[in-house]
């Protein structure tokens, strides 16, 4: 079973009551940086996650129930999930609506929009092209490609050598 604090223990319990599973509020004793300590520590274990929201309330701390806000001002929840209620000895019963984080994509009119666009054309794009495009450097496409397009949309990125052009870049569906 896993070790606990007592303070992480209060936390998960008080959370596994509300019908939204929600994690705020905090015991009124848990403040600004032990907040952020415990929190943090029950995130990386698996045992809360963050949930965006498509609300635009800003995080309140008289209020103390948005954690936090997104760079779009979305507010930003934070809900036990099924590891932390198992860490408690609760068997988890259903899933409660609204608590899956949802699928980002890129907003349009960006450089990311762009990119992705040029990368699902028919004869797809280089590294030269794209950097030439979007004013950034070939190492800053090589780190877009590999982190925002791969890693956080879980795209498929094919790479090919094309006799006169390089290696060509596309995106399959």
């Amino acid at each position: 079973m896993t070790r606990l604090s007592d303070t992480q223990l209060v936390i998960l319990s008080a959370a596994a009551q509300r019908d939204d599973r929600n994690v705020l509020p905090l015991p009124g004793s848990l403040r600004g940086g032990a907040a952020q300590k415990v929190i943090g520590a029950l995130m990386k274990r698996g045992l809360i996650a963050e949930t965006v929201t498509d609300q635009r309330a800003k995080a309140d701390p008289a209020l103390n129930r948005i954690w936090r806000n997104d760079k779009d001002g979305c507010a930003i929840l934070l809900y036990i999930t099924d590891a932390g209620l198992a860490a408690i000895g609760i068997e988890p019963e259903q899933p409660v609506p609204g608590t899956e984080p949802k699928a980002r994509g890129p907003r349009t009119g960006t450089k990311q929009a762009r990119l992705i666009e040029m990368l699902r054309a028919e004869d797809g794009a280089t590294i030269d092209e794209i950097a030439a495009a979007l004013s950034w450097r070939p190492h800053t496409v090589r780190g877009a490609l590999a982190g925002a397009l791969k890693k956080r949309l879980g795209l498929t990125i094919i790479s090919e050598k094309v006799d006169g052009r390089g290696r060509v870049y596309t995106i399959r569906d």
